[in-house]
């Protein structure tokens, strides 16, 4: 039988600074998106896995949600779901090497942009910054 954590209550923190926080299963995409961020000049928190953000106490009040939707536990959108749940509400960005018809229906019913990858072009950096200016 599988257990469920307790829920953690996401309150912001304090401050104005544009924070991505940026979930992405794969190592190596999850450095690169990070760096590129960085270079940029947005902070950066990068989480391993859905769960990883949802045990945060804390998250920054001015921040963007960049994340993958495929991963291993839990799927992009329902990262944002269980967010919601707990009252947090961020413009998020989803990352998808692989989005159908379906899927961008469901994110755009859910107000969220979607991004295809591979990341070759600025479309990440645009939706990011339009995010923040949103």
């Amino acid at each position: 039988m599988k257990t469920t954590p307790a829920i953690k209550r996401l309150r912001p923190e304090d401050g104005a600074k544009q924070v991505v926080l940026l979930v992405d299963d794969d190592a190596a995409v999850r450095d690169s998106l990070k760096f590129t961020l960085e270079v940029e000049g947005f902070e950066v928190r990068a989480y391993s896995s859905p769960e990883a953000l949802l045990n945060e106490n804390r998250l920054p009040a001015n921040s963007c949600l960049v994340t993958d939707y495929h991963m291993p536990t839990m799927n992009g959108l329902e990262l944002v779901a269980q967010l919601r749940d707990r009252r947090v509400s961020v413009p998020v960005i989803l990352i998808t090497s692989l989005p159908n018809e379906n899927l961008r229906n469901r994110a755009a019913a859910a107000g969220i942009s979607i991004v295809d990858k591979p990341l070759v072009s600025s479309g990440l950096l645009d939706s990011v910054r339009e995010a923040f200016d949103g």
